[in-house]
């Protein structure tokens, strides 16, 4: 029989739009590349800089025929193309998510925004009550959480494999910030380390809100209250460079989180411990592919992405054999791969595989009231403050 057109259709691709990332921009390209690698979606609009010079640049460098100059037009715009974007990814410095991410929400265009939420607790709640109320889908990259092995470990807290959850130790250190490698201009560093477009926060919103998700996308397990004692060790610096974060969970389960932009020597340090009754497991961001499982009184062993022993979590987002490298974009294209399931489903009616998760809005403002509570907590000599969700 031959093959026709008819037995090789696939869904359409979702049309997407990109406010930021444009020249010189790291995560910019680092999205569009996730975006990409499922081959769900096809970028078709963009306000990729404040300038609109650099914007049109940008666009002729990507081969994106419609670009903008200020995202406000492009949100209008868009909304009333009959081949407009569905989607828009938000690619900004903190400060301008929420200003960007409201104008497509009012127009009905789902949003992928780049973590933290926003860069104000106030914004945060502002920008969550918004989305409830569009009825779209608002999904936040927190890309860790896209791993094999992080679904893996999620999979068997929620078995009761682990038993009670008693600890969770996480932290997440980088040396890059060792310097004031801001006063030479460096870009990244240059708003990462301005509060008014980064927010108050520094390590803490920049990699901590990382850290924090993870222990708590992992357990389940939600913050009561924190003491946090954090420092700007770079003389000179207007935010936080490291902190040492004490955590009280939701049933009497104990937390330790560090977070470091200061830790000379270090690369990428993300790594997660969780322990309960029945055993531990431990993860580390730069050695991915593994799991390490600690029953009590038996000896450790290893899960490894792809291989024997891990279960239907890990294999949907597993995506080539075990043995081969596999990591930070393959885990941010899950989460863009999880977001297009979601819009493909509501663009048909259909319903929802309950499998398919990715953090949202609820996650992002719990993210940024994890930085606000460890600023009111340090400022108080590292008492112990409510999360102010």
């Amino acid at each position: 029989m031959a093959i026709t057109a008819a037995h090789v259709a696939r869904a359409p691709r979702i049309r997407l739009g990109m406010v930021g990332g444009g020249r010189d921009a790291f995560i910019g390209a680092v999205h569009r590349i996730a975006a990409r690698i499922d081959d769900q979606y096809e970028l078709v609009a963009g306000c990729f800089s404040s300038s609109a010079e650099k914007s049109l640049a940008s666009a002729a460098d990507l081969g994106v025929m419609r670009a903008y100059a200020d995202f406000s037009e492009m949100a209008t715009k868009e909304a009333r193309r009959k081949d407009g974007i569905e989607a828009v990814a938000i690619v900004t410095p903190n400060h301008m998510h929420a200003p960007v991410a409201l104008q497509f929400l009012k127009r009905g265009i789902h949003v992928i925004c780049d973590k933290p939420l926003t860069h104000t607790l106030a914004e945060a709640k502002k920008l969550a009550k918004a989305a409830e109320a569009s009825d779209v889908i608002f999904a936040l990259t927190h890309n860790y959480t896209g791993y094999p092995m992080i679904r893996q470990a999620k999979a068997m807290v929620e078995a009761g494999d682990l038993g009670e959850i008693r600890l969770m130790q996480v932290e997440y250190a980088q040396d890059w910030l060792a310097e004031p490698i801001e006063a030479s201009g460096q870009k990244q560093a240059d708003w990462r380390t301005d509060p008014a477009r980064s927010g108050a926060g520094g390590s803490t919103g920049d990699i901590g809100t990382h850290a924090f998700n993870l222990a708590g996308f992992v357990t389940g397990l939600s913050v009561q209250e924190l003491a946090a004692d954090l420092q700007a060790f770079v003389p000179g610096r207007r935010v936080d460079d490291n902190g040492h974060v004490l955590l009280r969970y939701e049933g009497g389960a104990r937390g330790m989180l560090w977070c470091s932009q200061v830790a000379a020597g270090q690369e990428n340090g993300l790594r997660l411990r969780v322990y309960g009754t029945k055993a531990g497991i431990e993860w580390e961001q730069e050695n991915p592919n593994y799991l390490m499982v600690g029953p009590l009184g038996q000896p450790k062993y290893r899960l490894t992405r792809g291989g024997a022993g891990s279960g239907d979590s890990a294999a949907r987002t597993t995506r080539i054999p075990a043995g081969h490298p596999e990591g930070y974009l393959e885990g941010f294209a899950n989460i863009y791969a999880e977001v297009a399931r979601a819009i493909v489903a509501r663009r048909e009616g259909t319903a929802l595989d309950p499998a398919i998760t990715f953090p949202g809005v609820k996650e992002g403002v719990e993210g940024v009231a994890f930085v606000d509570a460890c600023i009111r907590s340090s400022a108080r000599n590292a008492a112990w403050v409510k999360l102010n969700l």
